[in-house]
């Protein structure tokens, strides 16, 4: 009996798990995955009649950035925002007693209507910025009474004592988990040359840490454990959080037990329910839940929120710079005493991201 030739049309799968939401604080590779469709002859007893030729990438295809230390990225809410109002209902407790107040950080709300700003020091080719630059991006950001940075490299707690103004104060962030002594002996040898303790209003271990899957709860609570002890054996006596999205304390209120308030990243655009002029209105409703999911008993911060000057529609959300000065204006009205804008300059280093907008943050950026 003649056997015809069976013509299999086979499809490779993404072999990558998907690219963490938002938002990558650190420099790291990036990479794009690419698919492919290939036709593959068999014949009657499975065996391939032909090999066919491997599948040239598209030029630009795969892309790698590549800038060291590369370091693991974080991720944000983007994922998680639009299940967690179907997973936790949504509360409407006090704004006053939800809110930090200054009781956090011992300073008030600045000239630009928000208790601070982020700040990273790179390029946008991922290498560290100079002293010099450092303080020329600074001279922008007097307004801000505390700036928010997220790891020890770079120089970058030195370089942001020597640059700031007398009146600013850090948050500062031990990224690397892993390397906690490390990061503290960083921070304490800025803290002694360049300024005081004083200058300093909390310091957070990790960022996003369970809402990336890098570490449990108790995981959490052990590395806030160990920072405590290392910062008040150089001095230090100040509030030590580790930051998480606000769905993720939501979902863990496990978190509530170890930092010393809830720090927590919240960004309306990737809700995609949420227009711009709306940013305040939903951000106020994140710091309640946040606030009745531990019990009443800790103040909520938002260590992060904002909104795209550049990229995709998502929903309702919609990306542009006008959009972008709304949700800012929005912020402040209905929340900026307790809450660090992110971030201040376009970050050009970091891969585009999903929807194409981690780049483009910076509420100082054209």
């Amino acid at each position: 009996m003649r056997l015809s030739n069976l013509i299999v049309g086979a499809t490779l799968l993404e072999a990558a798990i998907a690219a963490p939401a938002v938002h990558q604080h650190k420099r790291e590779a990036v990479t794009t995955t690419v698919q492919a469709k290939v036709t593959v002859v068999v014949g009657s007893d499975g065996s391939a009649l032909n090999q066919p030729p491997a599948a040239d990438s598209p030029a630009g295809a795969v892309t790698t950035i590549s800038s060291a230390p590369a370091v693991q990225a974080t991720s944000s809410a983007a994922a998680q925002t639009a299940a967690a109002s179907s997973e936790v209902p949504s509360v409407t407790s006090s704004s006053q007693s939800a809110s930090s107040s200054d009781s956090s950080s011992g300073v008030t709300i600045g000239a630009a209507g928000v208790k601070g700003i982020t700040y990273s020091p790179y390029t946008s080719s991922g290498s560290c910025k100079s002293a010099s630059e450092v303080k020329a991006d600074l001279a922008s950001l007097t307004g801000y009474p505390v700036l928010r940075l997220y790891g020890v490299d770079c120089d970058q707690v030195a370089n942001v004592l020597q640059a700031k103004s007398p009146s600013q104060k850090l948050f500062l962030g031990i990224f690397n988990v892993g390397q906690i002594q490390e990061g503290v002996q960083t921070i304490a040898s800025a803290v002694e040359k360049y300024g005081s303790w004083n200058d300093i209003v909390t310091v957070s271990v990790g960022n996003e840490l369970v809402n990336g899957g890098q570490a449990t709860p108790s995981q959490v609570g052990q590395y806030i454990s160990t920072a405590k002890s290392a910062l008040t054996a150089a001095g230090y006596t100040g509030s030590v959080v580790s930051v998480d999205t606000f769905i993720a304390v939501i979902n863990n209120p496990e978190l509530c037990k170890y930092s010393d308030y809830m720090a927590v990243n919240a960004h309306a655009y990737f809700d995609k329910n949420t227009i711009a002029s709306d940013a305040g209105t939903w951000l106020l409703q994140q710091i309640e839940r946040v606030y009745t999911a531990c019990g009443g008993e800790k103040t909520v911060v938002v260590t992060e929120s904002g909104w795209p000057s550049q990229g995709q529609t998502y929903g309702l959300a919609v990306p542009s710079k006008e959009n972008q000065k709304a949700a800012v204006e929005s912020i402040i009205k209905s929340c900026g005493s307790d809450t660090y804008l992110f971030t201040a300059f376009n970050d050009y280093w970091k891969a585009d991201g999903p929807y194409g907008v981690e780049k483009y943050f910076g509420v100082l950026s054209n």
